[in-house]
């Protein structure tokens, strides 16, 4: 295969990775976006063994994706949907340690050979990349509570990630004044040092933003590495995952009414919360199947707002049973999704999808706030930290300026929660506590399908 049939080929399968993100950025389009994207990426490996022909390390190659056929497809197809954000967080990470390895590989090969502009971009892929690696890692442990996921802070923090900031960009210089294979590799230490510093700070609400940045991360190396490699086709694909997760970003940070500066290191000038009631036993108000029963055939609008706890008891089937059933009894039903609700973006919009939720019942933030008012009950099922007043009312609080769904403007609330266990963020929700609020204890899924079957026998 020639050049030109190579790059204009490479250049159809750019056209798909555009055509995907455009797929993607709807739920009704992203099934579709996801499998253009996937043909382009197939298309991008084959043509670049016609291209190549890398008979010499066919074996190797053949083999490396095997291991990865092996472990990824099983991975992707048997993952819970609880698990799918520490999957993303993995499939991130991995992606840009790859890019950082690949192009350290590449510099070692050029060796002296290696221009000034190579050496500027493999530096800039090795950082980027060990960062978006050893950040990625970290946020799989919190999201996995493998560690805890409150904002990790210690005296002096700021200044620690400061001077390492300050020593890896000592180490690019030096890279790039002295060619060799020691610089390389302490810059790529001190980039994965600074990629665990850099997310210890964000709090578990904060932790899809982080996410997103770390996936723009890892889309800004791959680009950087395209043009190591001179690869039009990964300078393409990097370029869109950066800008991308950029906006997408910009967007998380917006709709949790911070700055992304606030984000990342607002746990070092945060005021310790006064917390009322600590330590007080304060009464709920709690019901029954029958109960909730009896409230939602008498309601004419219902909205339900999914969580976290949605996804853990995989009750999203039976939560679309009983939407249907309540749409059948003339009841206007809507759910209500909160932009940065679970623990990765878009994470309701894809859970309900895989119920076949109708696309036109699901209602942005924006959308629904202003029709609480007129909501006979609304039904939050695992939800916490997007309902919680605190964000409105509690200054220095990990969720202050939130943008929240007003639930408690609803006459009714049906809170569904497996305990008085506070949400990823740490804190207490006083709408618990609120006297129009009742609490349904116990598995989402198990409670959801005693409401139905109650339901159906009024």
């Amino acid at each position: 295969m020639n050049r030109t049939m190579y790059d204009l080929i490479g250049l159809a399968a750019g056209v798909c990775f555009i055509l995907a993100l455009k797929g993607l950025s709807h739920p009704k389009t992203a099934r579709r976006g996801n499998l253009i994207g996937a043909l382009g990426a197939t298309v991008a490996t084959l043509v670049l063994f016609a291209y190549n022909a890398p008979l010499n390390n066919l074996g190797w190659i053949l083999g490396a994706l095997a291991v990865g056929l092996i472990i990824g497809v099983p991975a992707a197809r048997k993952v819970q949907m609880t698990q799918m954000p520490q999957l993303v967080a993995l499939f991130n990470g991995v992606g840009g340690g790859a890019a950082a390895l690949v192009a350290i590989v590449e510099y070692l090969n050029l060796g002296a050979e290696a221009t000034t502009a190579e050496v500027i971009f493999t530096v800039f892929t090795v950082v980027v990349g060990c960062v978006s690696f050893s950040g990625s890692i970290i946020t799989f442990m919190k999201l996995q509570e493998l560690m805890t996921t409150r904002p990790v802070v210690f005296p002096g923090g700021r200044f620690v990630i400061a001077a390492t900031l300050a020593a890896v960009l000592g180490a690019s210089g030096w890279v790039v004044v002295e060619l060799g294979t020691t610089p390389l590799l302490v810059l790529a230490a001190l980039s994965l040092l600074f990629g665990i510093l850099f997310v210890l700070p964000v709090g578990g609400a904060d932790v899809p933003i982080v996410i997103s940045l770390l996936n723009a991360f890892t889309g800004l190396t791959v680009a950087a590495s395209g043009y190591v490699l001179d690869s039009t086709l990964l300078i393409i694909a990097g370029t869109l995952v950066g800008a991308s997760g950029t906006i997408l970003t910009r967007l998380m940070a917006d709709a949790m009414g911070r700055s992304l500066f606030g984000t990342l290191f607002g746990a070092f000038t945060a005021k310790p919360q006064n917390v009322s009631a600590a330590g007080e036993e304060r009464p709920v108000r709690s019901g029954s199947p029958d109960d909730v029963a009896i409230l939602l055939n008498y309601a004419r609008r219902v909205v339900i707002v999914p969580g976290f706890g949605l996804a853990v008891a995989q009750a999203q089937h039976t939560v679309r049973e009983l939407a249907d059933l309540m749409i059948s009894k003339g009841i206007d039903v809507a759910y209500g999704i909160h932009p940065v609700a679970g623990r990765m973006p878009g994470h309701m919009n894809v859970l309900l999808a895989e119920a076949n939720v109708p696309y036109d019942q699901l209602a942005e933030m924006d959308e629904v706030n202003p029709t609480f008012g007129q909501t006979d009950v609304a039904i939050v099922i695992g939800a916490n930290d997007v309902v919680n007043p605190a964000a409105q009312t509690s200054p220095g609080c990990p969720i202050y300026g939130m943008p929240i769904l007003e639930v408690s403007n609803a006459a009714n609330v049906i809170f569904l929660k497996r305990s008085m266990r506070p949400g990823f963020a740490g804190i207490e929700n006083e709408l618990l506590y609120d006297p129009k609020t009742m609490l349904l204890f116990g598995d989402a899924k198990a409670s959801l399908t005693k409401v139905v079957s109650a339901l159906k026998a009024l």
